[in-house]
């Protein structure tokens, strides 16, 4: 079976181009395999989110970051199915969450069964990742650990929001750091780890793709505003009427002016009202902040990857922090 299609990232190198290509597809054949179940129902909610695409986003960090060591190592392509896995359990527990009806054009899990069977088709998924774990060593066992507990305490912040004496913007992108930077840096560290890549290696892909991950959930944010919907995948203003405060929102918020963006803005915005709104926050000065922090954590990771050694992939992430900045408009 092929690869789904992943973000649309040109690699110049042919050999690396194939190297990437094989990759995905052997890593989508043991994303299959590792969630059949003796139960087909199990395996039929498993594969729901799987069969439903997406960008393989993560998957593709593993196997680019695996290219500074050894990228055919054995543990490489179950290494970037578990980062997989935990990404698509995540899924499956944030639309409970959200109530959100629709994921990847398809419906939902829980809109499909219920909320019951999302939450424990996400669980099923995290426990088959810690059955591949197992055979690839304490020290990724215990990365993956950290990982998650970030990912857990970014959710939580997140729903719980920002403190009385926490600077909400702050509080925004730190959530972005742990909720969405920790597991695309646990993917460098992974494919670093995995194919034997050297310790200073590791810690740069870490850092770059950490930095890389928060860029790109930034440019979601601007998308969201600034699109005309095809370039994101989902109609623009969703988030405004959903009542979450990205970054241009809080920088918006932040001027403490009285206007009638800000009033738009104090809570879900009514669907009468969203195409007003995104007209006031696309004309306001917020989107040109929030597009300059965008680029600051792209340029954090061009700085980590710099200091790479001089081969094809180097030139794939650097490409790639193009991309990030280019999608975002």
């Amino acid at each position: 079976m092929s690869a789904p299609p992943v973000v649309d990232l040109p690699i110049e190198d042919e050999r690396l181009a194939l190297d990437v290509a094989n990759g995905l597809a052997a890593v989508e054949k043991l994303l299959r395999r590792s969630v059949e179940s003796e139960d087909a129902f199990v395996t039929e909610a498993s594969r729901h989110l799987i069969e439903a695409g997406g960008k393989r986003f993560r998957t593709l960090m593993v196997l680019l970051a695996a290219q500074f060591g050894d990228p055919s190592a054995p543990g490489v392509v179950p290494g970037a199915v578990v980062i997989e896995l935990t990404h698509l359990g995540s899924l499956y527990h944030d639309d409970v969450m959200d109530e959100a009806p629709v994921r990847r054009g398809s419906p939902s899990a829980n809109a499909r069964w219920d909320n019951t069977v999302a939450i424990l088709t996400g669980d099923y998924l995290f426990a088959q990742a810690s059955d591949i774990l197992a055979d690839l060593g304490p020290e990724l066992i215990r990365i993956q650990a950290q990982t998650f507990s970030r990912l857990v305490q970014g959710q939580i912040r997140e729903t719980i929001g920002p403190r009385d004496d926490e600077d909400p913007v702050d509080h925004y992108l730190s959530v972005l750091s742990d909720k969405t930077g920790s597991l695309i840096a646990a993917s460098g560290r992974f494919g670093a780890l995995l194919s034997g890549a050297p310790a200073d290696v590791e810690e740069r892909l870490s850092r770059a793709c950490e930095a890389i991950g928060v860029a790109w959930q930034l440019g979601d944010d601007l998308l969201d505003v600034a699109s005309s919907g095809a370039q994101s995948g989902k109609t623009p203003g969703t988030d405004l009427r959903e009542g979450v405060k990205t970054l241009p929102v809080l920088y918006a918020l932040a001027t403490g002016e009285t206007s009638r963006l800000t009033s738009l803005l104090s809570g879900p915005v009514a669907e009468e009202e969203v195409e007003e709104a995104l007209t006031l926050l696309r004309a306001h000065p917020g989107m040109a902040r929030a597009r300059a922090e965008l680029e600051s954590w792209v340029d954090r990771a061009r700085a980590d990857i710099f200091g790479l050694p001089d081969i094809p992939a180097k030139n794939a992430f650097l490409a790639l922090c193009d991309y990030v900045v280019e999608r975002s408009g």
